[in-house]
């Protein structure tokens, strides 16, 4: 069992910048690769980036490459997400995700744990 918590949500100009943090407990968090998922009113979960277990494999969605990088730091069971250059259609709920083993996705229903979500509006 992981649970997940994430903060650094709020409101934004566009072409500003946040950085969310999850925040993890529970059982061994280097064993989990990490997502990051997002959800807009009235539009379907859709994947933003993930991370493996070692950092070594990233994975973007192509709406964000070059603007969002995604980070880890297994010594302290924290998965960040920096986000640059944000747009209004960046204006979304995050949610951090865990899944068992070392490989990414992009399927969010590969991932068995899910935070609360942090709320992000980026205005015009």
């Amino acid at each position: 069992q992981v649970q997940l918590v994430e903060s650094g949500g709020g409101l934004v100009q566009a072409g500003g910048s946040l950085r969310l943090s999850c925040a993890a407990s529970g059982r061994t968090f280097s064993g989990y690769a990490m997502g990051w998922f997002r959800q807009a009113p009235a539009k379907e979960r859709e994947f933003v980036a993930a991370i493996g277990w070692s950092a070594r494999t990233r994975e973007y969605a192509d709406s964000v490459k070059g603007r969002f990088t995604i980070s880890r730091d297994n010594a302290k069971n924290m998965v960040y997400l920096q986000m640059n250059s944000l747009k209004p259609e960046d204006t979304a709920v995050y949610y951090c995700a865990a899944r068992t083993g070392p490989g990414t996705s992009f399927r969010s229903y590969e991932y068995a744990y899910w935070g609360q979500g942090t709320q992000v509006t980026v205005s015009s």
